[in-house]
């Protein structure tokens, strides 16, 4: 548990810090930058991580914990990404809704699957 809380302070520590440079980035746009940019990160570094671990030996267990469970659940937003999506269509934001639902799971999604196939080709 204390390996895992480690991990997921420092998921969470990074996750504020790449949302703080990203809104930098993107002043007074309605879109979700910060969380979209962590989901997307956050896929394509988890998709390594379990390519590694399917190469077996790589990751120990404790390393599991602390890299997966903790570190990409402490980075990775899925909670933040559902507020994300109710505000926009609150704010009737509708092709920004759809643009980032869609972006986010289909991206996520594509770089997990990259991750993984990096880690098995290599």
């Amino acid at each position: 548990m204390l390996i895992a809380g480690l991990g997921g302070m420092i998921g969470t520590w990074l996750r504020y810090l790449v949302g703080r440079a990203t809104a930098a980035m993107f002043v007074g746009s309605t879109w979700p930058w910060g969380t979209f940019v962590v989901n997307v990160v956050g896929s394509f570094v988890i998709g390594v991580l379990f390519g590694l671990v399917e190469r077996g030996g790589v990751i120990s267990p404790r390393m599991n914990l602390l890299l997966i469970t903790g570190l990409c659940g402490g980075f990775t937003t899925f909670s933040s990404l559902s507020h994300d999506m109710l505000s926009l269509l609150d704010g009737r934001h509708f092709w920004s809704f759809g643009a980032y639902a869609v972006g986010s799971f289909a991206l996520g999604l594509a770089c997990v699957w990259l991750g993984r196939w990096i880690v098995r080709t290599a």
